[in-house]
């Protein structure tokens, strides 16, 4: 038996362009002489349809793609994953289902039974679990069926679930296992998503076919890395990561197969690819075409704009400088020196002018008050509109450049430096935004050097450094990455060796800026907690406050 597995960027909502996108690969497999082709996890709708999944015509739209590629199953069988109604009055009104189509019918359909409720996964408020197992004979090779979350709860050992589904279905003698998924990118998820699959394969010692999405939706990006195990433990094949593929498997081969063909891991490169797929796909799906970045001559803008030239082109990328009385001269030259590096638009825009008009309004309320953080903010929020005015204008989606570190700490200004329509190193610390900059180094230098190695500075008052107000990032991002990360309360980390006032100033300016974060843009995903809608936590709590 042949099994292709297609690898897919699918489009929430987008029923017409998925299932197109899916009969183009139907079509290639038959040529390919595939017996069976297989999908990802609900690839009618596109993942995850969050309430979409609560109109009725949305699940009918659902069941249309089921009934057009039904169609199309007369001389391939098609293993997709899609909504199915739950036919009963108890429990949800839907399942997470998982169909094989053949010879123009449904022949087969198993629903999902663990539904994970952790992170940025909210299924059970959706779908009922399945009850049922069981597998099914096609073209004589007994398939077992699995969705997802079903292959992570090997031998019942994990705490979150009391049944796992392999362990019903093997009693049945299956001869392959297929897993469809919608496996979200974070830079340590292959190497789990593998170790995963290599404990199925040790326990019920038959082979393994794994399809998982590629693509972005807003924030949550899906890097692919399909997998095709054998019974022997081994990677027969792990398919490209961060791009569409479509392969075709000898299932005969794999069950031969005893070496490993793992591709070999780099967190930096994969953040890279991760960010410039998340924002192709952002402007892609939403039909936008365009981007407007504030460059400052700084290493996060800096960054920011060469990932958005390598997702859009530099043809589509446009930046604004907006010095200040306060701006030194090289980081003008060196945002002039990036822009012509990568052959893209920019304008100057000096807001001394438009500051000061500012400042002079406000004199009669402010009197004799001192310069403080509020004329800081200030300067940031006209450049917020500046901004603005060039994306209403235009129609360019202005980027937001904020970093991790300064958005755990409030290091950003609402309604200024924090604007924009996404937020693309919004999840990556100070520290490994300089390790990007190095990589989009590594042929020639297009981020100019000086830029990399100045000491960061927001330039909203004279000789300003970060480091002023907050420590060095060496120190900042390890004590954020054990408190948001790994979810380390002050006990835990300051017995890592860290100073004691130091760890609760720090892990206090998290807790009191939560009211900033929850009014941002759309944080593009690559660590295993990102701020937004993976960590839900209250504005007006008092913990460590």
């Amino acid at each position: 038996m042949k099994i292709a597995i297609a690898q897919l960027n699918y489009h929430i909502g987008n029923f017409e362009g998925n299932v197109s996108k899916m009969l183009e690969a139907i079509k290639w497999a038959e040529d390919q002489g595939a017996d069976l082709v297989c999908f990802s996890e609900l690839a009618t709708c596109g993942y995850p349809p969050r309430d979409f999944l609560e109109f009725d015509d949305f699940i009918k739209q659902c069941e249309e793609a089921i009934q057009g590629l039904t169609a199309a199953s007369s001389n391939i069988g098609i293993v997709v994953g899609s909504p199915s109604r739950n036919p009963v009055i108890e429990g949800k009104d839907l399942f997470n289902s998982v169909y094989l189509l053949h010879e123009g019918e449904v022949k087969f359909v198993q629903h999902k039974t663990l539904l994970p409720t952790y992170d940025v996964f909210d299924e059970y408020r959706y779908f009922e679990p399945s009850t049922k197992w069981s597998t099914v004979l096609f073209k004589g090779v007994r398939l077992a069926l699995t969705v997802c979350e079903d292959i992570w709860n090997v031998g019942n050992d994990n705490p979150l679930y009391t049944i796992c589904p392999m362990d019903e279905m093997i009693k049945e003698r299956p001869d392959v296992a297929i897993n469809v998924s919608a496996s979200p990118f974070n830079y340590d998820h292959a190497e789990s998503r593998i170790h995963v699959c290599k404990a199925n394969i040790e326990r019920y010692q038959i082979p393994m076919f794994y399809v998982n999405h590629i693509g972005a939706q807003t924030e949550l990006i899906f890097d692919g890395g399909s997998l095709v195990m054998s019974p022997s433990g081994e990677i027969f094949e792990e398919m490209p990561y961060f791009e569409e593929s479509l392969r075709v498997f000898d299932l005969n081969d794999v069950k031969q197969g005893s070496q490993s063909v793992e591709q070999p891991k780099n967190k930096i490169l994969e953040i890279h690819d991760a960010l410039v797929l998340g924002i192709k796909d952002y402007f892609g799906k939403l039909g936008f075409s365009n981007a407007v970045i504030g460059l400052s001559g700084g290493i996060d803008s800096a960054v920011t704009t060469a990932l958005a030239v390598r997702a859009l082109g530099p043809e589509h990328v446009r930046v604004l400088l907006m010095p200040s009385q306060f701006s030194s001269d090289h980081s003008v030259d060196d945002a002039v020196a990036l822009a012509k590096n990568f052959g893209i638009q920019y304008d100057i825009i000096a807001i001394k002018d438009i500051y000061e008009s500012f400042v002079k309004e406000l004199q009669p309320l402010f009197g004799d008050l001192p310069f403080n953080v509020t004329e800081e903010n200030l300067q940031a929020r006209t450049r917020g509109v500046l901004l603005m005015a060039i994306s209403n204008k235009f129609g360019n989606i202005l980027l937001n450049t904020s970093n991790k570190s300064e958005a755990a700490v409030g290091y950003g200004t609402l309604y200024g430096d924090m604007a924009g329509g996404l937020s693309v190193i919004g999840d990556v610390y100070k520290t490994e935004v300089f390790e990007l900059a190095r990589f989009i180094n590594t042929e020639r230098e297009l981020i100019p050097e000086n830029t990399i190695v100045k000491p960061p500075s927001a330039e909203l008052r004279p000789n300003q450094k970060d480091s002023d107000s907050l420590p060095e990032y060496d120190i900042l991002d390890k004590i954020l990455y054990e408190y948001i990360e790994r979810q380390q309360g002050p006990k835990e980390i300051v017995a890592l060796g860290y100073d004691e006032a130091l760890v609760k100033r720090i892990l206090r300016l998290v807790n009191i800026n939560e009211f900033k974060r929850y009014q941002t843009s759309p944080v593009l995903r690559v660590s295993s907690k990102a701020f937004g809608m993976g960590r839900r936590m209250p504005i007006v709590g008092k913990y460590l406050s």
